[in-house]
């Protein structure tokens, strides 16, 4: 198979930690020039020295995906290192799930992820956009949610930002046709990242699961006392219920790895015996 990700220009934001190291790291180990974008540079820092020592091509900028100010300063040092852009991928976000009932825990949370989810993936789309056209052609790659399906309780905030996402990224695609390809990568919910450590309320995750709840929460309880059995932690099983985020990684690394006339739109991967019903 052609390795298309050779010599790419590529963008991650929130590439400190989670699903957005893994892209860093996988697309650099193919042969990308990586810029490494995001607000924790203690943690950038480890994830471009983990590149380089692999004798790959990165560098590193703090930003905050907030301020458009800080995203187009990001995107004139890409063009300055590497002379354009070929993919931006927005993966900064967080995830305060919450009721709206713990109003008063959650709203500058609440506020901060409107910022993040939406305000980021714009800013990301808006420093990158006229490059792109410029060059005619560019890859947009925003990290959506399984949430952004269909609204359940818990996930209001949450929910609104990545459905968000969805309708930038397919207007997007409809304004950029034939110059800039777009993806939108809805994780299933994977519990080794970051991510979960925003939640306000952990009961507000019980829209996920739906009717499952009782039997996530048993599983949840195995899970965190280690006594999973080997079907439920093994991928080559059907039992498999806790995706490793690595196959997220994979799934993005597989949408820039197509040729220029081929565009993945949309990805969900899930766990075969996962619980989540969104």
């Amino acid at each position: 198979m052609s390795n298309y990700l050779k010599d790419k220009v590529i963008i991650v934001t929130g590439a400190a930690s989670g699903f957005g190291k893994l892209i860093a790291t996988k697309a650099a180990a193919q042969g990308a020039k990586v810029a490494c974008a995001d607000i924790n540079e203690t943690g950038l820092d480890e994830t471009v020295s983990e590149i380089v020592s692999g004798d790959s091509q990165a560098i590193s900028h703090a930003v905050d995906v907030t301020s458009i100010d800080h995203m187009r300063t990001l995107a004139a040092r890409v063009i300055d290192a590497f002379g354009r852009i070929d993919v931006m991928i927005n993966n900064a976000g967080v995830m305060p799930l919450a009721f709206y009932s713990d109003h008063e825990a959650a709203i500058e949370k609440w506020h901060r992820c409107i910022d993040i989810n939406i305000k980021g993936v714009l800013n990301g789309i808006v420093a990158t956009f006229d490059q792109m056209m410029s060059q005619g052609h560019g890859h947009v790659i925003n990290i959506s949610s399984i949430y952004s399906n269909y609204p359940v309780a818990g996930g209001g905030v949450y929910q609104a930002t990545k459905s968000a996402v969805n309708y930038l990224s397919e207007s997007l695609r409809v304004e950029a046709r034939g110059k800039i390809k777009v993806t939108v990568v809805r994780p299933t919910a994977v519990t080794s990242t970051g991510l979960m450590a925003g939640i306000v309320n952990p009961a507000a995750a019980v829209g996920i699961v739906g009717h499952n709840a009782s039997e996530f929460m048993e599983f949840s309880q195995r899970r965190m006392g280690g006594t999973l059995r080997e079907e439920e932690l093994d991928p080559e099983s059907g039992e498999y219920s806790s995706l490793e985020p690595s196959f997220i990684a994979e799934a993005v690394i597989h949408a820039i790895n197509q040729p220029e006339g081929v565009v993945i739109g949309d990805v969900t991967v899930r766990a075969t015996g996962d619980y989540l019903i969104l």
